[in-house]
């Protein structure tokens, strides 16, 4: 009995002791947390790609109809065919546009990717505000596409010899004008944003409504919003919080050691 005292008392002793060490253990500076765990900002790089692509296009319609001007108004076909062979017109064309859509392709994956990393960081606004925006110019080429060899299976059908050359241009053209105002509205929203360097949108909210003071309808919900985008968007929320948290736990674990030094 004396002995389990003891060991009891020592105990409570040792464990009295830890707990006074942990207390009166020096705590580390509020600066040092505050930088390491700020949200740091990282823009959006994806709107120089998408500028220096719309370039490319535009140059490639640009001499698309500077040949069909000089090769076929003037009257200056067996010269083009010289600088051109062993290709025609036509199959140059087919060819520079399939490696335009490729480009397209590439740089629709590489928005993605960026705009899934900036939804990880929180900016759930902006991944919503351009998830259409972004994939809009592979759209419009992919169906151009499709209108393009339609036109070519229908070569034979033209009565005249170059109608389909013209009908081929009109495409190109029609993709150009819907391809400049998408990525135009989009090219703007990254500068917009990149430019304002905002805050996570949770953090945003949160000033904003500790500022202004607002009771919302309900728990979760926004106004003029579908039930489907208030699901998705919470969803979406939980996803950014749970890796904000992970990071913080493992900031944290990684200053324990320092703080018991």
């Amino acid at each position: 009995m004396e002995r389990s005292r003891r060991l009891d008392s020592s105990g409570e002793l040792t464990q009295s002791a830890d707990i006074e060490y942990l207390l009166n253990a020096p705590l580390l500076p509020s600066h040092k947390l505050y930088v390491d765990t700020r949200p740091r900002f990282r823009p959006v790089p994806t709107f120089t790609v998408n500028l220096l692509l719309l370039l490319i296009q535009v140059a490639f319609v640009a001499l698309t109809c500077v040949a069909l001007f000089f090769c076929i108004f003037n009257g200056q076909e067996e010269i083009c065919k010289q600088y051109m062979a062993p290709f025609n017109l036509r199959t140059i064309v087919v060819i520079a546009k399939v490696l335009l859509w490729l480009l397209h392709v590439v740089n629709e994956r590489f928005n993605q990717y960026h705009h899934c990393k900036a939804k990880s960081r929180g900016y759930l606004k902006l991944y919503w505000s351009v998830r259409h925006l972004k994939s809009v110019p592979l759209v419009t080429l992919s169906t151009g596409n499709a209108a393009v060899l339609l036109i070519i299976s229908a070569e034979d059908s033209f009565g005249s010899k170059n109608l389909y050359l013209y009908l081929i241009a009109g495409v190109l053209i029609l993709e150009l004008i819907l391809s400049v105002i998408f990525v135009l509205i989009y090219a703007v929203r990254i500068y917009r944003f990149n430019r304002s360097m905002p805050r996570p949108d949770i953090i945003e909210e949160e000033y904003t409504h500790s500022s202004k003071r607002h009771m919302m309808p309900g728990i979760g919900f926004r106004e003029r919003s579908s039930l489907e985008d208030v699901v998705e968007k919470q969803g979406d929320m939980i996803d950014y919080l749970k890796y904000h948290n992970a990071a913080l736990s493992q900031k944290i674990l990684s200053l324990t050691p320092e703080q018991s030094l």
